[in-house]
Protein backbone atom coordinates (compact mmCIF):
# COMPACT_ATOMS: atom_id res chain seq x y z
CA UNK A 1 0.00 0.00 0.00
CA UNK A 2 2.74 2.27 0.98
CA UNK A 3 4.60 1.58 -2.19
CA UNK A 4 0.99 2.43 -4.12
CA UNK A 5 1.35 5.55 -2.27
CA UNK A 6 4.61 6.41 -3.17
CA UNK A 7 4.55 5.60 -6.94
CA UNK A 8 1.32 8.07 -7.01
CA UNK A 9 3.01 10.82 -5.27
CA UNK A 10 6.14 10.92 -7.33
CA UNK A 11 3.38 10.33 -10.53
CA UNK A 12 1.81 13.97 -9.15
CA UNK A 13 5.16 15.53 -8.78
CA UNK A 14 6.31 14.47 -12.37
CA UNK A 15 2.74 16.10 -13.53
CA UNK A 16 3.53 19.39 -11.46
CA UNK A 17 7.19 19.21 -12.59
CA UNK A 18 8.25 19.09 -15.86
CA UNK A 19 10.66 15.97 -16.38
CA UNK A 20 13.69 18.04 -17.72
CA UNK A 21 13.76 20.39 -14.61
CA UNK A 22 13.45 17.71 -12.39
CA UNK A 23 16.62 15.76 -14.10
CA UNK A 24 18.80 19.49 -14.34
CA UNK A 25 17.51 19.93 -10.23
CA UNK A 26 19.19 16.77 -9.68
CA UNK A 27 22.11 17.73 -11.84
CA UNK A 28 22.96 21.13 -9.88
CA UNK A 29 22.22 18.85 -6.66
CA UNK A 30 24.75 16.29 -7.72
CA UNK A 31 27.67 19.14 -8.82
CA UNK A 32 27.01 20.82 -5.64
CA UNK A 33 28.04 17.76 -3.68
CA UNK A 34 30.83 16.66 -5.80
CA UNK A 35 32.37 20.13 -5.83
CA UNK A 36 31.56 20.44 -1.94
CA UNK A 37 33.18 17.33 -1.85
CA UNK A 38 36.61 17.99 -3.93
CA UNK A 39 36.94 21.59 -2.26
CA UNK A 40 36.74 22.97 0.90
CA UNK A 41 36.21 26.39 -0.10
CA UNK A 42 33.50 26.06 -2.45
CA UNK A 43 30.37 25.79 -0.24
CA UNK A 44 31.06 28.77 1.62
CA UNK A 45 28.75 31.97 1.64
CA UNK A 46 30.98 34.27 -0.17
CA UNK A 47 31.69 31.90 -2.79
CA UNK A 48 28.09 30.96 -3.43
CA UNK A 49 27.04 34.42 -3.62
CA UNK A 50 30.19 34.77 -6.30
CA UNK A 51 28.66 32.12 -8.37
CA UNK A 52 24.87 33.54 -7.68
CA UNK A 53 26.61 36.72 -8.96
CA UNK A 54 28.34 35.54 -12.17
CA UNK A 55 25.49 34.01 -13.08
CA UNK A 56 22.56 36.97 -12.72
CA UNK A 57 23.65 38.67 -16.14
CA UNK A 58 23.15 35.59 -17.78
CA UNK A 59 19.47 35.36 -15.99
CA UNK A 60 18.64 38.88 -16.52
CA UNK A 61 19.45 38.48 -20.28
CA UNK A 62 17.98 34.85 -19.98
CA UNK A 63 14.61 36.38 -19.04
CA UNK A 64 13.58 37.69 -22.10
CA UNK A 65 15.50 35.06 -24.01
CA UNK A 66 13.44 32.72 -22.64
CA UNK A 67 10.24 34.46 -24.52
CA UNK A 68 11.98 35.00 -27.57
CA UNK A 69 13.41 31.59 -28.05
CA UNK A 70 9.98 29.73 -27.07
CA UNK A 71 8.37 31.83 -29.80
CA UNK A 72 11.20 30.47 -32.25
CA UNK A 73 13.37 32.77 -32.49
CA UNK A 74 17.09 33.40 -31.70
CA UNK A 75 19.32 36.46 -30.79
CA UNK A 76 23.36 36.07 -31.36
CA UNK A 77 23.62 39.92 -30.64
CA UNK A 78 23.52 40.44 -27.08
CA UNK A 79 27.26 39.84 -25.77
CA UNK A 80 28.21 42.35 -28.68
CA UNK A 81 25.23 44.56 -27.77
CA UNK A 82 25.90 44.93 -23.85
CA UNK A 83 29.96 44.99 -24.87
CA UNK A 84 27.95 48.39 -27.08
CA UNK A 85 25.72 49.48 -24.35
CA UNK A 86 28.59 49.04 -21.59
CA UNK A 87 31.09 51.54 -23.42
CA UNK A 88 28.39 54.34 -24.40
CA UNK A 89 27.39 54.22 -20.10
CA UNK A 90 31.26 54.59 -19.26
CA UNK A 91 31.94 57.39 -22.15
CA UNK A 92 28.65 59.25 -21.12
CA UNK A 93 29.93 58.81 -17.35
CA UNK A 94 33.28 60.08 -18.33
CA UNK A 95 31.41 63.23 -20.08
CA UNK A 96 30.46 64.25 -16.73
CA UNK A 97 26.82 63.04 -17.86
CA UNK A 98 24.80 61.80 -14.62
CA UNK A 99 25.12 58.27 -14.11
CA UNK A 100 21.46 56.94 -14.12
CA UNK A 101 20.94 58.85 -17.09
CA UNK A 102 23.91 57.28 -18.67
CA UNK A 103 22.32 53.53 -17.40
CA UNK A 104 19.62 55.10 -19.16
CA UNK A 105 21.19 55.73 -22.56
CA UNK A 106 22.86 52.02 -22.36
CA UNK A 107 19.53 50.76 -21.95
CA UNK A 108 18.14 53.30 -25.19
CA UNK A 109 21.23 51.50 -27.11
CA UNK A 110 19.58 47.99 -26.19
CA UNK A 111 16.56 48.96 -27.71
CA UNK A 112 17.76 50.63 -30.84
CA UNK A 113 19.48 46.88 -31.26
CA UNK A 114 15.99 45.27 -30.21
CA UNK A 115 14.59 47.69 -33.02
CA UNK A 116 17.01 46.75 -35.60
CA UNK A 117 16.73 43.05 -34.86
CA UNK A 118 12.69 43.27 -35.41
CA UNK A 119 13.03 45.26 -38.37
CA UNK A 120 15.52 42.69 -40.30
CA UNK A 121 13.36 39.61 -39.15
CA UNK A 122 9.63 40.74 -39.36
CA UNK A 123 9.03 43.59 -42.50
CA UNK A 124 12.03 41.89 -44.11
CA UNK A 125 11.80 38.63 -43.13
CA UNK A 126 15.98 37.48 -43.09
CA UNK A 127 16.34 34.51 -40.91
CA UNK A 128 17.12 34.90 -37.25
CA UNK A 129 20.54 34.01 -37.07
CA UNK A 130 21.78 35.42 -40.06
CA UNK A 131 19.95 39.33 -38.69
CA UNK A 132 20.83 38.71 -35.60
CA UNK A 133 24.60 37.38 -36.73
CA UNK A 134 25.10 40.67 -38.45
CA UNK A 135 23.96 42.85 -35.57
CA UNK A 136 26.27 41.01 -33.52
CA UNK A 137 29.23 41.88 -35.82
CA UNK A 138 27.81 45.36 -36.30
CA UNK A 139 27.50 46.13 -32.25
CA UNK A 140 31.27 44.81 -31.47
CA UNK A 141 32.40 46.59 -34.11
CA UNK A 142 30.28 49.87 -33.02
CA UNK A 143 32.21 49.09 -29.29
CA UNK A 144 35.69 49.04 -30.52
CA UNK A 145 35.08 52.17 -32.80
CA UNK A 146 33.21 54.05 -30.10
CA UNK A 147 36.10 53.27 -27.35
CA UNK A 148 38.61 53.67 -29.84
CA UNK A 149 39.71 50.50 -29.60
CA UNK A 150 40.70 50.77 -26.06
CA UNK A 151 39.29 50.19 -22.41
CA UNK A 152 37.28 53.35 -21.12
CA UNK A 153 38.71 53.42 -17.90
CA UNK A 154 39.90 57.52 -17.52
CA UNK A 155 38.41 59.88 -15.36
CA UNK A 156 35.14 57.41 -14.61
CA UNK A 157 33.25 59.09 -11.19
CA UNK A 158 33.22 57.51 -8.46
CA UNK A 159 29.87 55.90 -8.31
CA UNK A 160 30.61 54.42 -11.43
CA UNK A 161 30.72 51.24 -9.65
CA UNK A 162 27.86 51.61 -7.51
CA UNK A 163 25.52 49.66 -9.49
CA UNK A 164 27.69 46.41 -10.41
CA UNK A 165 29.57 46.38 -6.99
CA UNK A 166 27.72 47.67 -4.22
CA UNK A 167 25.61 46.08 -1.94
CA UNK A 168 21.74 46.01 -0.20
CA UNK A 169 22.06 44.10 3.26
CA UNK A 170 25.06 42.27 2.73
CA UNK A 171 24.28 41.04 -1.24
CA UNK A 172 25.53 42.53 -4.33
CA UNK A 173 23.09 44.36 -6.03
CA UNK A 174 22.98 42.23 -8.97
CA UNK A 175 21.26 39.81 -7.53
CA UNK A 176 19.05 41.94 -5.77
CA UNK A 177 17.72 43.26 -9.85
CA UNK A 178 18.48 39.46 -11.13
CA UNK A 179 15.65 38.69 -8.42
CA UNK A 180 12.94 41.26 -9.00
CA UNK A 181 13.59 40.31 -13.34
CA UNK A 182 12.71 37.19 -12.61
CA UNK A 183 9.61 37.50 -10.53
CA UNK A 184 8.06 39.74 -12.97
CA UNK A 185 9.63 37.43 -16.14
CA UNK A 186 7.70 34.85 -13.59
CA UNK A 187 4.49 36.61 -13.79
CA UNK A 188 4.66 37.70 -17.41
CA UNK A 189 4.99 34.32 -19.16
CA UNK A 190 2.25 32.48 -16.25
CA UNK A 191 -0.35 35.20 -16.23
CA UNK A 192 -0.36 37.01 -19.49
CA UNK A 193 -0.35 37.12 -23.08
CA UNK A 194 3.39 37.95 -23.45
CA UNK A 195 3.82 34.56 -22.16
CA UNK A 196 0.81 32.97 -23.68
CA UNK A 197 1.42 34.40 -27.01
CA UNK A 198 5.12 32.66 -27.33
CA UNK A 199 4.03 29.35 -26.98
CA UNK A 200 1.15 30.34 -29.58
CA UNK A 201 3.84 31.27 -31.97
CA UNK A 202 5.92 28.73 -31.74
CA UNK A 203 3.97 25.94 -31.47
CA UNK A 204 2.43 26.94 -34.62
CA UNK A 205 2.68 30.38 -36.17
CA UNK A 206 0.26 29.84 -38.99
CA UNK A 207 -2.53 28.92 -36.12
CA UNK A 208 -1.49 31.78 -34.27
CA UNK A 209 -2.27 34.13 -37.14
CA UNK A 210 -5.41 32.57 -37.57
CA UNK A 211 -6.16 32.82 -34.12
CA UNK A 212 -5.83 36.85 -34.34
CA UNK A 213 -2.46 37.00 -32.36
CA UNK A 214 -0.45 39.37 -34.34
CA UNK A 215 2.84 37.75 -34.97
CA UNK A 216 5.31 39.86 -36.49
CA UNK A 217 4.49 42.52 -33.37
CA UNK A 218 4.52 39.85 -30.87
CA UNK A 219 8.09 38.56 -32.37
CA UNK A 220 9.20 42.62 -32.33
CA UNK A 221 8.33 43.09 -29.20
CA UNK A 222 10.06 39.70 -27.89
CA UNK A 223 13.63 41.60 -29.86
CA UNK A 224 12.78 44.77 -27.92
CA UNK A 225 12.71 43.41 -24.82
CA UNK A 226 15.51 40.90 -24.86
CA UNK A 227 17.77 44.03 -26.05
CA UNK A 228 16.58 46.26 -23.45
CA UNK A 229 17.54 43.85 -20.66
CA UNK A 230 20.56 43.09 -22.21
CA UNK A 231 21.46 47.04 -22.57
CA UNK A 232 20.75 47.05 -18.55
CA UNK A 233 23.14 43.99 -18.43
CA UNK A 234 25.56 45.55 -20.18
CA UNK A 235 25.02 48.81 -17.57
CA UNK A 236 25.60 46.44 -14.85
CA UNK A 237 28.84 44.24 -15.96
CA UNK A 238 30.43 47.45 -16.96
CA UNK A 239 29.65 49.12 -13.49
CA UNK A 240 31.29 45.67 -12.16
CA UNK A 241 34.25 46.18 -13.98
CA UNK A 242 35.05 50.00 -13.26
CA UNK A 243 35.81 50.22 -17.16
CA UNK A 244 33.77 50.42 -20.44
CA UNK A 245 35.54 47.36 -22.46
CA UNK A 246 34.20 46.99 -26.09
CA UNK A 247 35.75 43.30 -25.83
CA UNK A 248 33.34 41.83 -23.02
CA UNK A 249 30.27 39.66 -23.60
CA UNK A 250 32.46 37.39 -26.31
CA UNK A 251 30.47 34.41 -26.17
CA UNK A 252 28.18 35.73 -23.69
CA UNK A 253 25.26 34.88 -26.14
CA UNK A 254 26.36 30.98 -25.86
CA UNK A 255 25.94 31.34 -21.86
CA UNK A 256 22.73 32.20 -22.26
CA UNK A 257 21.69 29.85 -25.33
CA UNK A 258 23.20 27.28 -23.35
CA UNK A 259 21.02 28.42 -19.85
CA UNK A 260 18.03 28.58 -21.68
CA UNK A 261 18.01 25.26 -23.87
CA UNK A 262 19.03 23.68 -20.54
CA UNK A 263 16.51 24.86 -18.62
CA UNK A 264 13.77 23.39 -21.01
CA UNK A 265 13.08 25.64 -23.59
CA UNK A 266 12.81 24.06 -27.32
CA UNK A 267 15.15 24.79 -30.07
CA UNK A 268 11.39 24.37 -32.45
CA UNK A 269 10.09 26.62 -30.08
CA UNK A 270 6.32 26.20 -28.22
CA UNK A 271 7.63 25.41 -24.82
CA UNK A 272 10.13 26.66 -22.05
CA UNK A 273 10.28 28.28 -18.15
CA UNK A 274 12.11 30.54 -16.59
CA UNK A 275 12.61 28.97 -13.86
CA UNK A 276 14.16 26.28 -15.68
CA UNK A 277 16.38 28.60 -16.95
CA UNK A 278 17.41 29.88 -13.80
CA UNK A 279 18.18 26.38 -12.65
CA UNK A 280 20.32 25.65 -16.37
CA UNK A 281 22.13 29.35 -15.40
CA UNK A 282 23.17 28.10 -12.33
CA UNK A 283 24.32 24.54 -13.85
CA UNK A 284 27.01 26.24 -15.96
CA UNK A 285 27.65 28.34 -13.33
CA UNK A 286 28.48 26.21 -10.49
CA UNK A 287 30.61 24.35 -13.51
CA UNK A 288 32.54 27.04 -13.59
CA UNK A 289 33.35 28.18 -10.63
CA UNK A 290 34.24 24.98 -9.70
CA UNK A 291 36.57 23.78 -12.06
CA UNK A 292 38.23 26.94 -11.70
CA UNK A 293 38.87 26.01 -8.16
CA UNK A 294 40.21 22.59 -9.50
CA UNK A 295 42.62 24.70 -11.63
CA UNK A 296 40.67 23.58 -14.66
CA UNK A 297 41.74 25.26 -18.08
CA UNK A 298 39.41 27.61 -19.54
CA UNK A 299 39.65 25.70 -22.99
CA UNK A 300 38.28 22.31 -20.95
CA UNK A 301 35.29 24.40 -19.89
CA UNK A 302 34.62 25.30 -23.15
CA UNK A 303 34.43 21.80 -24.22
CA UNK A 304 32.42 21.20 -21.55
CA UNK A 305 29.75 24.12 -22.37
CA UNK A 306 29.69 22.48 -25.39
CA UNK A 307 28.95 19.07 -24.59
CA UNK A 308 26.12 20.40 -21.78
CA UNK A 309 24.74 22.08 -24.89
CA UNK A 310 24.64 19.15 -27.45
CA UNK A 311 23.21 16.99 -24.55
CA UNK A 312 20.64 19.53 -24.08
CA UNK A 313 19.27 19.41 -27.06
CA UNK A 314 19.34 15.80 -27.33
CA UNK A 315 17.33 15.50 -24.13
CA UNK A 316 14.84 17.60 -25.27
CA UNK A 317 14.29 15.71 -28.43
CA UNK A 318 14.23 12.37 -26.54
CA UNK A 319 11.80 13.96 -24.06
CA UNK A 320 9.75 15.52 -27.31
CA UNK A 321 9.84 11.86 -28.34
CA UNK A 322 8.70 10.08 -25.45
CA UNK A 323 5.77 12.49 -25.20
CA UNK A 324 4.76 12.40 -29.08
CA UNK A 325 4.95 8.48 -28.62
Amino acid sequence: MSDQLTGTSLFKIRKRIPLQQLIIVMILAVLLIVFSTLSSRFFTYRNLMNVIRQVSYVIIAGSAVTFLMISGNLDLSIGSAAALSGVVMALLAQAGVFLPFAVLASIMIGFAVGLLNGLLTTRYEIPPFIATLGTMMICRGLALIFADGKTVRDGLPDNFESLGRGKFLDVPCPIWIMLAVIVVAVILQRRSVIGKYAVAIGGNKTAAELSGINVKKMIFAYYMLVSGLVGFTGAIQASRLGVGEPNIGSGFEFDVIIAVVLGGTSLDGGEGSIIGMVIGALIIGVIGNGLNMLGVLTFYQSIIKGAILVGAVLLDQKLRDRRAA
